[in-house]
């Protein structure tokens, strides 16, 4: 299928995109699952001061839908995982345009989204949210709960484990819809933070997911 231009039908919708590369989900309900990652640039302040992708906060090169769709066609599989950044900094812009030309070919899709640009109601894509506790607030809508598929925290600073039991009681969210993950951009912390995690997802109820692609390969990227 050819991707949607603009209303004009004179000029394609251009992406800021940082990097296309296939690997497996690191993390989340897909993890250990093959997969071609979309990374989008941008994100929206405040920012984390854990962030693990400093480098998508901002950059990024423009490409049309076309070559997107092409570079994706081009790796094998049909998992395809949008993230950032923020990637729905970018649905308006055309990312929404994206998303109907991969589900159009039969790709599975899944966004990784903070939640802090607001959530689309993204039909035929699974939507995993990690929530921000900045500045001793969630930044989070609570009338895009019903857009998300997952909940995935994680375990960052000293009173997390009162913050996501806060967070999921207050938006009423099924324990089984909820990941926690052991804070950490290196193998040494995520190691460090797990058994803390495993504890408190066992006892709540809570689903505990690693970060494979961290645990495998330290500080890489692309991987």
């Amino acid at each position: 299928m050819e991707p949607t231009m603009k209303s004009d039908q004179t000029t394609e919708s251009t992406l800021l995109i940082l990097e296309i590369f296939h690997s497996l989900q690191g993390e989340g309900p897909w993890a250990g699952l093959p997969a071609t990652f979309i990374r989008l640039a941008g994100c929206i302040e405040p920012f984390c001061p854990w962030c693990d992708t400093p480098y998508a906060l901002g950059g990024g090169e423009e490409m049309s839908i076309s070559s997107a769709l092409e570079s994706v066609r081009s790796r094998p599989g049909s998992r395809v995982v949008i993230t950032g950044g923020e990637p729905f900094c970018q649905w308006e812009r055309g990312l929404s345009q994206l998303h109907e030309a991969l589900v159009s070919q039969g790709c599975e899709v899944q966004y990784e989204t903070s939640g802090k640009a607001g959530i689309p109601d993204v039909k035929d894509a699974l939507v995993v949210c990690s929530p921000k506790f900045l500045d001793r607030a969630w930044r989070f809508d609570p009338k895009d709960r019903e857009r998300v598929d997952f909940f995935k925290f994680l375990a960052a600073g000293s009173d997390w484990p009162e913050a996501i039991d806060g967070f999921v009681e207050k938006h009423g969210i099924d324990h089984d819809r909820v990941y926690v993950m052991a804070l950490g951009a290196t193998r040494q912390e995520q190691i460090r933070g797990m058994k803390d995690v495993f504890a408190f997802c066992a006892a709540r109820g809570y689903r505990m997911s690693p970060r494979l692609h961290v645990l495998a390969f330290d500080t890489e990227r692309g991987v």
